[in-house]
């Protein structure tokens, strides 16, 4: 049941094992930004003193780059305040298998927690399409905007990825990046009346 479990804000320590071990991202990306952090919990003496009992991990930061709300608002730099991304989301799959709907339960407790905790004007989210499709952000209500344009990233002779500077001279080959869904649920009258991205109807690619 659903009262089983408690929500609470957490640090980077707290979710960093589950992510490591459990998110999709673990072997391309396995470092993650913290932000506002929320955990999941179930409630029970060990659980409340948090022995490795993380279940759940909920992660809000703020866009990784300005370009992003330039493109979707019309927001220059300095009025992008209360525009975060969820960056990062993870349950345990036990739990997954155990408890119907607990994914979509658990964003949606936090996000109204979040908006308790921070002003909050928009949410944005990315579903890898190589992945995942977003289906439990579909569930939680966020608006679908389609597809990230293509793009490519340098790979060295050895396979790992190229991350910033001049590629001259450098042994390695372009690779197409994987395109990512676009979802976005925004608060803020204003800012829905400023927003630039045509809402789509989603489609697998």
């Amino acid at each position: 049941m659903k009262s089983d479990f408690y929500i609470d804000r957490v640090g980077k320590e707290d979710i960093k094992e589950l992510l490591y071990t459990y998110h999709y991202l673990k072997d391309e990306s396995k470092d993650f930004k913290s932000g506002f952090n929320y955990g999941l919990y179930r409630n029970s003496f060990t659980d409340i003193l948090r022995i490795g009992s993380c279940l759940g991990a909920c992660v809000f930061t703020g866009l990784p780059v300005p370009e992003i709300a330039v493109g979707a608002f019309g927001l220059e730099r300095n009025r992008q305040e209360g525009i975060y991304e969820l960056s990062r989301l993870c349950i345990h799959p036990d739990l997954q298998k155990e408890e119907y709907n607990i994914t979509s339960w658990f964003v949606s407790r936090c996000i109204r927690r979040f908006r308790k905790d921070a002003t909050v004007r928009a949410i944005l989210s990315y579903a890898d399409s190589n992945h995942h499709s977003g289906t439990i952000y579909r569930a939680c209500n966020f608006k679908y905007y389609g597809l990230t344009d293509p793009k490519k990233d340098f790979y060295y002779a050895d396979g790992t990825k190229h991350s910033r500077g001049s590629i001259r001279g450098i042994d390695g080959e372009w690779r197409d990046r994987s395109r990512k869904h676009r979802y976005l649920m925004v608060f803020e009258k204003e800012l829905k009346e400023k927003l630039l991205w045509e809402e789509q109807k989603y489609a697998i690619i």
